[in-house]
């Protein structure tokens, strides 16, 4: 007999490093709660309980002053918000992948996005994900996607964000992501199932095919241990589900020729190491494993170059930074490797404390060291998010750089991106070079990695996508009345058309100005933003017709506004007649100077007193609203004239 135990068994990573938090937490003599199980494993909480760590259900329970820690599952926001407010130290030992699902789903919510995860609706890890946004959609298998999908055509022109929960099977998340893909006609998807989740499920399933018999460790609680039990009965008879070395009869094993072993994320070492002790002592067996330490280095994290792992900062220093993987190799980014912005200084953007996703570059088992790169990541992730933008249709951001014979060049994100001078929305023969130096969105419409890739991009895709959900929202919301910001587009003889978002409307030249103007260019010109208001629309012929000048802008309402009887007023002479002279007090409001008021003495002619174009001062005398007609006065700043004067002045005035 043969038994084979699974190289990727026991601790994950993220459970690895919460059994490690609580670990310190009572080293350091800390009074320790966990919110929920630290893990699905009742021996590794039973062992904590006689260490005096209790495990408490609700955020009520826990007693000031306290130290909580949040188990590796996660928790919702509302919960974590709620633990921060509490007089309590919060320590998070929710795993890094499941964080990261959290600001994937958080992040989709804030961009109008509907999160569907995949994952058992009643898992914790589940719970604490849907709790970081809004309105989530969750589902335990690729039917219940297809059947909420199919049901209403809505439901497909949904933009949506699909995550799986990180123990899933491969098996799942690959049918569930085919629906997605064929039915949406707005996704996009990211594969977060944990990498060692991955690795344990392709070995359980190796060992399986192989072995007559398996025996899977672990709590029945499991999500990923009973994940592994249906894995392994799919290429094995006989598997059994076992919570440690007392549930195993080992005699029951003596006809099996091959047996092997694996065990869930959360199942503690000494467990694992006592189930193959009581197997090996049946006779005749030869055990097949490396030494178990090497097992436990090797069921944290495997590293090769090429790899995407997660780690901690432990430390920055002044040529590198040094990164926790959680493996027994030290980690390290060179400081020309952590971003591939060089006026970054790495102290800016990374602390002690943070987690982080690198990219291996070299692995030295003989030193025990890790390159890292964070530049080579931000690298890959660049042209990853540019596929995903081409698939998926997203437009993206970028600067334009260059200008070439058939376009320009933008950079996105350290990519270059051609735009065809077709597509850039300057019109044919214009200036492309106007365009360098701006930041523009663009979609991406031709992607290829290869050797050389290449990347092809279009502005005015973005551009007549936006005008025409402006214009559709421009309709839907249109009344007589309603005031807009505009851009004059262009003019003609008779009026200039106007782009109030989407839609471009006429302001007649008689709506321009209240005075009498001979073409549009006198009020206003091409490129200015003017506010306008609607005066009448056809919505079925999508015309609109719009108004500039308002009553606040009439000359009548202005003067009226800033002046009185009695006042003096700077004012320029426009015409001179027989009785007397008109002055502009503003542009388009006149008043009357008759002859007897424009000087201390008898005038005979008017010119011997003021000339056409001369400023003058003048008293404002009286106001006739009705006929709009206003007489002013030099001499009243001569000399003081009595009421009786003035007022028989006046009705000469108003007879002639």
């Amino acid at each position: 007999m043969k038994v084979e135990l699974a190289k990727t068994a026991g601790f994950c990573y993220g459970v690895n490093r919460a059994v490690d938090l609580v670990e310190q937490a009572i080293a350091a003599g800390k009074k320790t709660v966990t919110l929920g199980p630290i893990a699905h494993n009742r021996h590794l909480v039973e062992r904590f309980e006689k260490l005096g760590v209790r495990t408490v259900e609700s955020i009520d329970e826990i007693p000031d002053g306290y130290t909580v820690i949040i188990r590796s599952h996660g928790v919702t926001r509302a919960v974590y918000e709620a633990l921060l407010s509490k007089n309590v130290e919060v320590i998070d030992a929710t795993c890094p992948s499941v964080k990261r699902i959290h600001k994937l789903v958080a992040a989709a919510d804030a961009q109008g996005r509907t999160p569907i995860i995949i994952g058992t609706p009643s898992h914790p890890e589940i719970v604490a994900i849907a709790g970081w946004c809004e309105n989530p959609k969750v589902f335990p298998d690729e039917k219940k996607l297809e059947q909420w999908l199919c049901e209403d055509e809505n439901n497909r022109n949904l933009p949506v964000t699909m995550v799986s929960q990180t123990t899933s099977t491969q098996k799942l998340w690959d049918s569930c992501k085919k629906i997605e893909k064929k039915v949406c006609t707005n996704g996009e998807i990211f594969d977060t199932i944990c990498k060692a989740t991955e690795n344990r499920q392709e070995e359980a399933a190796q060992i399986a095919s192989r072995c007559d018999a398996m025996i899977v460790v672990g709590d029945v609680k499991s999500s990923n241990t009973g994940r592994l039990v249906h894995i392994c009965k799919q290429h094995c008879q006989n598997v059994v589900l076992v919570d440690s070395a007392e549930d195993i009869d080992p005699q029951t094993y003596r006809s099996y020729h091959n047996i092997g072993i694996t065990a869930g994320a959360s199942t503690p070492a000494w467990i694992i190491k006592e189930v193959n002790k009581t197997m090996s002592e049946i006779k005749n067996v030869d055990v097949v494993e490396e030494s178990f330490e090497a097992m436990l280095e090797n069921s944290i994290k495997t590293l090769n170059t090429g790899d995407k792992v997660l780690g901690t900062v432990t430390a920055i220093g002044s040529t590198e930074i040094q990164v926790d993987l959680g493996t027994k190799h030290a980690g390290y980014i060179p400081y020309d490797e952590v971003s591939a912005d060089p006026t970054v200084k790495p102290e800016d953007i990374l602390k002690v404390g943070d987690e982080i996703e690198v990219f291996v570059v070299r692995v030295n088992d003989q030193e025990g060291t890790v390159q890292l790169s964070r530049k080579k990541l931000e690298g890959i992730k660049v042209w990853d998010d540019l596929e995903a933008a081409c698939e998926n249709k997203t437009p993206v951001e970028g600067i334009i750089v260059d200008e070439n014979k058939g376009g320009v060049v933008a950079n996105c994100k350290g990519v270059r991106v051609f735009i065809p001078a077709s597509q850039t929305g300057i019109a044919k023969g214009g200036d492309l070079s106007a365009l360098k130096g701006q930041l523009v969105k663009l979609r991406i419409t031709e992607f290829s990695r290869g050797h050389r890739g290449r990347v092809v991009g279009s502005i005015s895709d973005v551009t007549r996508e936006a005008r025409k959900a402006a214009a559709a929202k421009f309709w839907s919301e249109i009344e007589v009345g309603k005031k807009y910001t505009g851009t004059v587009k262009s003019m003609t003889s008779y009026g200039a058309f106007v782009d109030v978002g989407g839609v471009d409307g006429m302001v007649h030249i008689s709506e321009l100005s209240w005075g009498h103007i001979k073409t549009p260019e006198e009020v206003v010109k091409v490129g200015d933003s003017i506010e306008v208001f609607v005066i009448k629309f056809d919505a079925e012929k999508r015309k609109i017709s719009l108004g500039y000048k308002t009553p606040e802008m009439n000359p009548w309402f202005q003067f009226t506004s800033k002046y009185n009887v009695g006042d003096t007023a700077l004012v320029k002479i426009v015409k001179i007649v027989d009785f007397g002279a008109f002055a502009e007090i503003l542009p388009g409001v006149d008043g009357l100077i008759h002859i007897s008021q424009l000087a201390d003495r008898r005038v005979d002619k008017v010119a011997d007193a003021v000339a056409e174009g001369q400023e003058v001062e003048a008293k404002i005398i009286d106001v006739d609203a009705q006929r709009k007609r206003i007489s002013l006065s030099i001499r009243a700043l001569l000399e003081p004239a009595t009421e009786e004067e003035v007022a028989e002045e006046a009705t000469e005035e108003i007879a002639e």
